[in-house]
This record gives structure tokens, C-alpha cells and sequence, in this order.
């Protein structure tokens, strides 16, 4: 039987999700970008035919809204994440309800992006719910493929623009936990591993890790950025106890910089693991933080801002 070419995609207007979406368009798929504010996905249609890309109002953790969203659906591909706030209800929660409504709907295939680190066992409440996605997805829909991926980085993250941010702002750029490594991978090489599992019936049931081709340590990864911001900044050691006091008055803001649960993730190597599978095992050949990231850093040179279009 012909799959229907028809997409979910959960988290659809986010970093991730645009590129996944902009990929199933170019395949000829009808997507569904599934996300909180549909008005977020606005301008999103122009990356298809005409009412080929549609926004629809579906929080992962509403049962009718995941229901309507995955009916009549081929694939579903859930790219929804959060750094704080409701870990439990969007996290874990979420991934099994869609895992169960897409079983009940009939759809074929299912993709999951958690993230390197989920572990049932973590002091973290971050990681401990992405296990927990992860274990309640497979419970209800056992040919899904996970994908873990390590920092994603790409124009417009907010990874190297926040703290390339940070050092137009500082005298200093602060290191926390700096020899803690992390694994950077391109958001276009965890769009194309979406695909790839999308294409590929061998990899249902399976766990990818994906990572590019360099370990770096937190430190090397901010001298790097100071360096390609060319700002003259001395890169400081916090003490962790600074640290988690900082974090516990920053936990007050809307959206926080920094978090007691991210210290507690920072503690932790954000690496592949010896043995899993990734992104070769996909048939994907990872791009270098080198040699990508310079060209939309460049605005945050001196002057760099009427030199070079702001990303995003």
C-alpha cells in the first residue's frame, strides 16, 4: 500500500522544524506544521505550492489538538523541546500521546528528535524527560526513530548568536563547567537524518546519535566565538556555587539565561556514545562548525552589523 503523502510536524515553525518542513515540501509532501501559535508559522507557505504548507493550531500536550493533527497523516515527526518550564507535560508526556494517537490514526512512520544526554537516571529534570519520551513513544509506537542530537547549530541558533550576543554586552566572556564537550551538529544534517529515517525501513525501532565531526570543550567553543566576533574578550571561570545562585535568581525571569537544571546538564559530556549508531550510519557526512559558523557570526564583528544582513 502507497504511504499517504501527507506530514505532521510538531514543532514545525521552530529551528528544526522549518528545515524539516522546507525538506518534505521539496519531496512533494502535504505538511502540517503543528505548533502552539499558528500565527508563528506564518510566511511558512512559501516554501511549497500553493496550500501545500498549513499551519494548525496542535499543542503536544492537548489530546484533541494531537488527534486532529495526526489523522489521516503518513508521517508525523515531532520536533517540539523546551530548555525550562513544563518538562514533564511537554517532554514526556507529549512524545507518548503522539505515539499513541498515531498508532490509532494509522500513520506509518514516526520521527522523534530528543536530544544526547536523556537518561531515565539523570539528577536532571531536562534529561530525565526526554528518557521518558523516548520510552513512552516506543511503548506506543515501536517503529519509531529517535534522534539525539548534541548542540544544533545553524544561522539564526541560539547557541553561537546568544553568546557571540553576550560578548557585544560583557567585558568578558563567562566560562561555566568550560572542559565539559559538546559535539556541535548543523541543523541541515539533523533535517536530512530526519529523511533518511523517513526513507529508510531499516532504521524503525532505532536510536541515532548525532553529532559533527569535532568534540569541543565549552571553552574551546567560546574562545572560538570570541575570536570569530574579533572582540577582545578574556574568557573568565565562574565557580559553579556563582554559578547555581546566578541561576536560582535567573529562574525568575520569563525566559531565563540560565538555569539550576541546565548547570546540572553542563556538568555532563554532550558527546555520541562509543558504539551507537549516527549520522554515517545514515549516510550523512557531517559539516564543521568551522567551517559554516564564521559567515553569520561576522555580524557581531565591530561594524559587523552594517556590513552583513542579520540572520533570521
Amino acid at each position: 500500500m502507497m504511504m499517504r503523502k501527507v506530514a505532521t510536524v510538531f514543532g514545525g515553525a521552530g529551528f528544526i522544524g522549518r528545515q524539516v518542513v522546507q525538506r518534505l515540501a521539496r519531496e512533494d509532501w502535504v505538511v502540517r506544521v503543528a505548533t502552539r501559535d499558528p500565527m508563528g508559522g506564518r510566511g511558512m507557505h512559501t516554501m511549497g505550492r500553493v496550500g501545500q504548507i498549513a499551519a494548525l493550531a496542535a499543542d503536544v500536550t492537548d489530546e484533541a489538538g494531537v488527534a486532529r493533527a495526526v489523522e489521516g497523516a503518513g508521517v508525523v515527526v515531532n520536533c517540539v523541546g523546551i530548555l525550562h518550564g513544563r518538562f514533564e507535560a511537554v517532554q514526556a508526556e507529549g512524545p507518548a500521546r503522539i505515539g499513541r494517537l498515531a498508532a490509532a490514526a494509522g500513520v506509518e512512520r514516526v520521527v522523534h528528535i530528543s536530544a544526547i544526554g536523556a537518561d531515565a537516571a539523570s539528577q536532571s529534570a531536562y534529561a530525565r524527560s526526554k528518557a521518558a519520551g523516548e520510552a513512552g513513544l516506543l511503548a506506543a509506537f515501536p517503529k519509531a526513530t529517535i534522534l539525539r542530537p548534541s548542540i544544533v547549530f545553524g544561522e539564526g541558533d541560539a547557541f553561537f548568536n546568544r553568546f557571540a550576543q553576550l560578548g557585544t554586552l560583557l567585558p568578558f566572556m563567562p566560562v561555566i563547567c568550560g572542559d565539559t564537550k559538546f559535539q556541535p551538529v548543523h541543523v541541515n544534517d539533523v533535517a536530512a537524518a530526519v529523511m533518511a529515517a523517513l526513507h529508510d525501513p531499516a532504521t524503525e525501532g532505532r536510536t541515532y546519535e548525532l553529532g559533527g565531526p569535532r568534540a569541543w570543550s565549552f571553552r574551546e567553543l567560546l574562545a572560538f566565538i570570541v575570536q570569530q566576533t574579533q572582540r577582545n574578550r578574556r574568557l573568565v571561570e565562574i565557580p559553579l556555587g556563582l554559578a547555581q545562585v546566578q541561576a536560582r535568581f535567573a529562574e525568575l525571569l520569563p525566559n531565563p539565561p540560565l538555569t539550576r537544571d541546565q548547570l546540572i546538564l553542563l556538568q555532563r559530556d554532550n558527546v555520541v556514545a562509543p558504539g551507537a549508531l549516527t549520522l554515517a550510519d545514515l549516510g550523512i557526512q557531517p559539516a564543521a562548525v568551522e567551517a559554516l559558523v564564521p559567515a553569520y557570526l561576522a555580524r557581531f564583528q565591530p561594524g559587523g552589523a552594517r556590513r552583513v544582513r542579520p540572520a533570521g
